[in-house]
């Protein structure tokens, strides 16, 4: 199943293994390091099978064509969008499908905080696949990978590589936990930002939405950590924050600016979330 040649217009970057060793017994770079990283175009007979599974955590990035992943007896279809993150030693095979191959970004990673970012991306051995939202994000720091190893494999590079890498990663974790747009979650945020300076009641937006309240607060607390009424707040007193920094109002119409016709009451939920009075806040220096 491995295609022993290349692909037409491919790219492939390998640090060479003394560097890793040596790369990981550093400081920045023990925390995350790319071993290996490529763009495989139209990946034509493109596939691989570990029994045991790899020595890094592998992220592939499908931009067009289709491909398959086979874990745990399982095989599932990947399309564009479609990104594979397997972590270090999981079994796998994945290839590309034989009708429309694959175009693949991939790299592989190591260091000592890629199981927290594996995890915070959502990613459980057995259910390694996402959906992106920001495909060309993604493709774009895995481009950039590429591109700085391509100059050179220096010590230089393989901190500023790693600073990719990491943003690589939280930008898979932002994909997963942002809700996606059009979904019942996302258009009640929506909805409550657009409504800052207005009372928002939850059954009200639940019916709005198409979901019930109780519904509506778990996904709120997926998607926030927190209730619906708790993020309308957070944006009220994102929008104080802004008034206090870049306008004389008062506190008061701060505060009526924000839906809240009661100057004290507005007070306690700004000193509540911040730990100081907004007059107090508008007179610390800040930057």
């Amino acid at each position: 199943m491995e295609r022993a040649d290349g692909f037409d217009h491919q790219r492939l970057v390998v640090v060479p293994r003394p560097l890793v060793d040596a790369a990981l017994a550093r400081g920045v770079t023990r925390r995350i390091l790319v071993t290996d990283a490529g763009y495989f175009p139209q990946a034509d007979q493109h596939g691989r099978r570990r029994e045991t599974g790899a020595a890094e955590t592998i992220i592939i990035v499908c931009v067009g064509g289709a491909g398959w992943l086979e874990i745990g007896g399982s095989r599932v279809r990947v399309g564009p969008g479609g990104a594979i993150v397997l972590p270090a030693g999981t079994p796998h095979a994945y290839g590309a499908s034989a009708d429309d191959p694959w175009t693949i970004w991939w790299a592989h990673v190591r260091g000592r905080d890629v199981d927290e970012l594996v995890e915070t991306c959502g990613i459980r051995p057995d259910a390694p696949l996402l959906s992106l939202r920001s495909l060309d994000r993604v493709t774009a720091l895995l481009d950039e990978i590429v591109t700085s190893f391509e100059r050179d494999m220096t010590p230089a590079r393989l901190v500023a590589t790693s600073g990719m890498a990491w943003r690589l990663m939280t930008q898979l974790a932002v994909d997963r936990l942002l809700p996606e747009d059009g979904t019942p979650v996302e258009r009640a945020m929506r909805y409550l930002e657009e409504r800052v300076d207005g009372h928002v009641q939850v059954g009200e937006l639940a019916a709005l939405v198409g979901v019930s309240p109780s519904h509506l607060a778990a996904l709120f607390r997926q998607a926030t950590g927190g209730g619906v009424v708790a993020h309308h707040l957070s944006l009220k007193m994102a929008r104080a924050r802004r008034l206090l920094d870049t306008t004389d109002l008062t506190v008061a119409e701060v505060a009526r600016q924000v839906g809240m016709d009661d100057p004290f009451y507005f007070s306690r939920q700004f000193r509540k979330i911040h730990g100081t009075s907004p007059t107090a806040y508008r007179a610390h220096r800040k930057g």
